[in-house]
């Protein structure tokens, strides 16, 4: 008798679980947000399908966004790429001495501060010191050192832009199709004749502006020269160690850096528990009430459109190095087209990872992602050189409750951030060298031996 009512009781418990976690699983499942967003991503992609903002895997190299029909990725490329990106070997070019090795393409594209400076501006050639402590080197002048005048922009999910840089200058294919005129009136344009797309292109241009060199000593003491023959064996031998070559491998890097591992990539892959729930809420207000999917639609949420917001330049910030009011760089897309309209007009930018930045717009005039929000749902210029008439037509004041920017703000920084970043950086460069950079103070700062 005892037996049978412990036996009814465990049926009950038993069948109570089965009920609740049913239950539970169903409410996981038939959670109306997760439709929802996915529903939006369905009428906001170019093939009406959410499956256009899923990211393949770096190693999917078949898959990976924009190649050249030139320099078809390979597994090989994208290692020697990495490696070249974070070498501070290359840096033979300094203008002086006691910069020579001392900085990289990594210098100004640090994982950890989601591939951008962690400053203000970028410094390479002339810099001292690492992230937001990196400064001008004592014995240079200022028109002497590698500092642009914008903020470097990230790496992080490139491959998705047909045009590169703030003005969309490099790269002859999408919004540069029909201005083969202006190729050559600014100098680093020139290389889009070459015919190669946005990042060889920009890679070609890059290595050169910013003093990085393959020398036999690049070659051969520090060992490069093999992998070299590994990438491009079809390439004759006497045109195959160069500039050209190099950014071949540099572009295959930088298509494989992809914030695949962001919880909306997991959500979208099939993980509806990927996102919170706050996070949810915050999707559809950045698909919907907030409007930011208008400009902000491309698989990484960036676009190669110029859009007038009337932020300040990089020459307005504090300690700002070798630039001015007379930069042509602030005029944005007009800087390369020459047309007024595009004045001050900049390209849209990604959005993953950018809780990691510590700078944000060309200029780096906001220091948050709450700034940021805060100046786009304002909606006005604090530029004086942009009068409130010349901003973008998507650029309208928002009305938003305390509630809904909170939402906006935590599914900006959280549901759009790959916490793993650093599978990107190699454990050691060919050189030996410390990187991303090798001068005394970066070496003692990053605990580099």
């Amino acid at each position: 008798m005892n037996n049978q009512i412990e036996m009814n009781k465990l049926l009950q418990v038993m069948i109570i679980f089965i009920i609740l976690f049913f239950s539970c699983t169903q409410d996981k499942i038939s959670n109306p947000l997760d439709s929802e967003i996915k529903g939006a991503l369905d009428r906001l992609a170019k093939t009406n399908s959410y499956d256009y903002y899923i990211f393949p895997e770096s190693d999917d190299v078949v898959s990976l966004p924009n190649q050249d029909p030139s320099n078809p990725v390979t597994l090989d490329k994208i290692k020697l790429g990495q490696l070249l990106f974070h070498e501070t070997g290359l840096a033979q070019g300094a203008s002086q001495e006691i910069s020579l090795e001392t900085y990289s393409c990594s210098s100004c594209h640090i994982s950890s501060a989601g591939f951008t400076p962690g400053r203000m501006q970028g410094i390479a050639d002339g810099g001292l010191g690492y992230g937001e402590d990196r400064e001008l080197w004592q014995s240079y002048d200022e028109n002497e050192i590698d500092a642009q005048g914008l903020r470097p922009l990230t790496i992080l999910n490139v491959g998705y832009m047909e045009n590169t840089l703030w003005s969309g200058l490099f790269g002859p294919f999408g919004v540069n199709e029909g201005t083969e005129h202006l190729w050559g009136i600014d100098p680093l344009s020139e290389v889009n004749h070459l015919g190669l797309a946005a990042l060889e292109t920009q890679n070609i241009e890059g290595l050169d502006l910013h003093r990085l060199e393959i020398t036999d000593k690049v070659l051969d003491e520090y060992g490069y020269r093999e992998l070299f023959d590994l990438c491009f064996p079809e390439i004759p031998v006497e045109e195959r160690y160069n500039v050209k070559t190099a950014s071949f491998a540099l572009g295959a890097f930088l298509r494989n850096v992809l914030a695949s591992e962001a919880p909306l990539q997991n959500f979208l892959k099939g993980d509806n528990s990927a996102l919170t729930e706050m996070q949810k809420r915050g999707a559809l207000l950045f698909l919907g009430k907030a409007r930011c999917s208008s400009c902000h639609n491309s698989p990484s949420f960036g676009n190669t459109e110029f859009h007038a917001l009337g932020t300040q330049d990089m020459y307005h910030q504090y300690e700002a190095l070798n630039t001015g009011e007379t930069d042509a760089r602030n005029l944005g897309r007009g800087f390369f087209t020459g047309e007024e309209e595009d004045n001050y007009a900049f390209k849209v930018p990604q959005l993953y990872n950018i809780v990691d930045y510590t700078h944000f717009f060309h200029g780096s005039s906001k220091t948050s992602v709450r700034e940021v929000v805060e100046f786009k749902i304002n909606a006005k210029s604090e530029n004086s050189n942009v009068s409130d008439d010349h901003l973008s037509p998507y650029f309208r004041k928002l009305y938003l409750s305390d509630q809904e920017v909170d939402e906006l703000i935590d599914f900006l920084e959280n549901g759009l951030r790959d916490p793993n970043l650093i599978r990107y950086v190699p454990e050691e460069v060919l050189s030996g060298n410390c990187f991303p950079n090798n001068d005394p103070f970066s070496v003692f700062q990053t605990g580099c031996d």
